[in-house]
């Protein structure tokens, strides 16, 4: 039995990993999916000062009080920054490190040197291009299930010293069916420290792929 910890990525909620959680669980594997304050069943949150250190925080804090040992921790999208952070903090749970489709920050970067700091406490979901999900159904799932994002987990610089590199096992999942994130992969594709997988889909893999990230995931 192994012990995964997802976490989600921006504008998003645990709901976003409910397939996979699912398929690992059928499996016989242990799965915490903590929702990142402020956001999906925790949105009445953000209210509150939430920042980058809040989700750390947040992750560090179910392994601790769960006693999660030998974790496998994955991050989807902006989740990179917050499971690089947790690897700083709680390294010593840590067996396997799965970067899906996310950004590796490096020190004293923030999400927001990326796309810009949002006007206002929250930043806004985005717009979803019509070919970002195959069907109509699953469009209006993600439209009426995503929450606007508070804005201090975008700016707050994540102060990074490389322990995710100390982590045993890490691997990198391209979702390689859009222009993302590929100049992540390409370096640790030569990187025998490093597992790198792709799968021929869009950016929001858990709900485009879900079988086959569960079974990259029961890998890693």
């Amino acid at each position: 039995m192994k012990t995964f910890v997802l976490v989600h990525g921006a504008w998003a909620g645990a709901w976003n990993w409910d397939l996979v959680a699912a398929q690992l669980r059928q499996a016989g594997h242990r799965v915490h999916v903590p929702t990142l304050s402020g956001l999906g069943e925790r949105s009445h949150l953000a209210q509150f000062p939430i920042t980058l250190t809040t989700h750390i925080d947040d992750i560090v804090n179910e392994m601790v009080w769960h006693d999660l040992r030998d974790v496998v921790l994955v991050g989807h999208s902006y989740a990179g920054f917050v499971i690089t952070g947790v690897a700083e903090r709680a390294l010593e749970r840590l067996a396997a490190i799965v970067y899906l489709d996310a950004f590796i920050p490096q020190d004293g970067q923030a999400f927001a040197d990326f796309f810009g700091a949002p006007e206002g406490p929250l930043a806004p979901v985005p717009e979803i291009g019509k070919d970002d999900y195959p069907t109509a159904a699953l469009t209006e799932q993600v439209t009426r299930l995503a929450t606007p994002q508070p804005s201090g987990s975008f700016t707050e610089a994540l102060a990074v010293s490389g322990a995710y590199l100390k982590v045993p096992r890490k691997s990198y999942i391209l979702a390689s069916g859009w222009d993302g994130f590929g100049a992540y992969a390409k370096p640790l594709r030569h990187d025998q420290a490093w597992s790198v997988h792709d799968l021929n889909c869009g950016h929001d893999v858990p709900l485009l792929m879900p079988g086959e990230l569960s079974a990259l995931l029961l890998q890693a």
